[in-house]
Parts: structure tokens; sequence; C-alpha cells
């Protein structure tokens, strides 16, 4: 087996040790060259290739080439390089967990050249290399025997982990939805362990609690387990900026329910609260500060 990877940062490069402890051939590419060289070096059936066209060219013919990269502008110029490098019949794996729309445009625009196309949601963070990856593939079902068999080493076991979704565009909505989940899940925890630690009198220990519903609970999850392993650590978190990213999947699927006129609460008030953590309701409250001393006379707090 032998596959092309083009994007070494934090998933890639794991993937690419999963599957070259495996025993696949991984031709690995990256902007950063010295970090496609340092990964060779680690990694007994790890090619450093310099350039896309030299990831391509060490593959045999129909090849197999998984773009895992950034989603957005990174990805699509990564497409715009290395499709003219393509045979018909290859195969082109995007893993970035883009907006699924993407998926689908591209698929039509590379078959008119014949070249394939999946889109696979990667879920699995960090800790992908030891645990395996949740992987999440859209596509026709005639490229599935071609792309399974890395989809295997990549998941946790061979049988499970992984699913073809659908047709093209399906990895990635699947990818959304579980972020979207994965947001109002967060926000549950996070909101709680707020709670406890504003009931003073009672002194709970964060972390004893944590660790107690690890064990038969029936909001036991990964997530609570690296609270779990946070909170032992440090209770106060004095030195954490309270400011939480989000990185599109959540907005997606905000959009979606709306699209869909499916209710999903839980979720869009978790994006609304990572927004708000980013400043985005800072003068919104400014003006509820100002209305509340209009009509009330009540101190403004400078």
């Amino acid at each position: 087996m032998e596959i092309g990877l083009y994007g070494l940062g934090r998933m890639g490069g794991n993937m690419a040790r999963r599957l070259s402890r495996a025993g696949v051939r991984v031709c690995a590419h990256n902007r950063n060259g010295a970090v496609a060289s340092a990964l060779a070096g680690e990694e007994a059936h790890v090619v450093a290739c310099a350039s896309l066209a030299e990831m391509v060219q060490g593959l045999s013919s129909p090849r197999v080439v998984w773009l895992m990269l950034p989603a957005g502008e990174a990805t699509e110029q990564a497409i715009r390089a290395v499709t003219p490098l393509l045979a018909p019949g290859d195969l082109l794996v995007d893993g970035a967990n883009g907006p699924y729309q993407d998926a689908r445009r591209r698929a039509d625009e590379l078959a008119r050249k014949g070249i394939r196309f999946a889109d696979v949601g990667v879920s699995g963070g960090v800790w992908g290399l030891a645990n395996g990856y949740c992987l999440m593939a859209g596509g026709d079902a005639a490229d599935m025997p071609r792309l399974v068999p890395f989809l295997r080493v990549l998941a946790p076991t061979p049988d499970t982990g992984w699913l073809h979704a659908g047709p093209v565009g399906a990895g990635h909505f699947t990818k959304m939805v579980h972020n979207g989940i994965e947001y109002g899940m967060m926000q549950a925890l996070a909101e709680g362990f707020a709670l406890m630690r504003a009931k003073q009198e009672f002194g709970l220990d964060l972390a004893a609690v944590a660790e107690l519903w690890r064990h038969g609970s029936v909001v036991r999850s990964w997530l609570l387990d690296l609270s779990a392993d946070f909170l032992k650590q440090d209770q106060e978190l004095e030195a954490i900026a309270p400011v939480v990213a989000d990185s599109g999947e959540g907005r997606w699927t905000a959009l979606e329910a709306v699209r869909l006129g499916v209710p999903a609460p839980v979720m869009i008030q978790a994006l609304m609260a990572r927004f708000s953590s980013q400043g985005q309701g800072d003068y919104a409250n400014k003006v509820l500060a100002m209305m509340r001393k209009g009509f009330g006379g009540h101190a403004v707090q400078k």
C-alpha cells in the first residue's frame, strides 16, 4: 500500500506516522520541507518529497493522494496545484473538515478531468496516533475499495471508527454535525463546573467530582476525561484567558439548521457563547448598561 500525503501538521503528521507504522509507504510533502525530512528520518516508510510533483511522481498509478491542510484557501490552492499533476483515475482525498458544499463542487470540477474525489471528516486530534481516528468518508461507492484500506489503518481498529457515510459531501457534512454536537457538550460541561465553583459554601473539589463522574455516570465522555486531567493540575485556571475560538464547523452547523428548519438551540447557543468569549458581545453589553442607566438611573461601571 502507498499513499501521497500533503500536510504534516498536528494531525497530518501523526496520520503519516500511523500509516507508516502499519507498513504503508507514505510519500509526504509539506510546505515546510524540513518537517517532511524530519518525519522521514523518524519513520521507516515515510518518503520526504520536496515538491508536489515529486510526491505524485513517487506513486504508482492509479494514485491515492490525501490532502490534510486547513480548510479554505490553503486546501483550495493545494487542489489547484496538484490537479494538473494527477491523471484520470487518480483519487484525491480532502481531509480538511471543510464545508460539504465545497466537496461537491470540487468533485464536479475534478470529474470533468477524470479525477476521482472523496471527502473524509477526521476526528481524534492529537490523540489519533495512539488511539486511532474517527473517519467519516463521503464519495462514490466505486472509489471505496481504494480508500477503505487506509481508513482501516487510521481507525482505532480495522472494523470500528470509520464509515462510508454516503456520496461526496456526506463525510464533511457528518463531521460538521459532529463538531456542532461537540460544541454543545463542551459548553454544558463548562457551565456545570462553573456552577459548582460558584457554590463556595460546599467547597467542592472539582477534580474529584470530574473523576467521580468518569465512572458509571451518564455524562462520562472523553471530554470529561480531558477535563478531569487538567482540573487535577489546576482548578483556578488563572493563567487561562476566557476566550474560546471557533474553527468554522459550528457556524456551518447553525446555518444548515436554519436552512433545513431543524431546531438546534443547544448547538447554536454554544456557538453564541464562543462569540461572546471573543468579545463579540461587548458592544451590546455596553448598550444594555446605558439603557439600564437611562430608565433606572443605575450606575455604569467605567
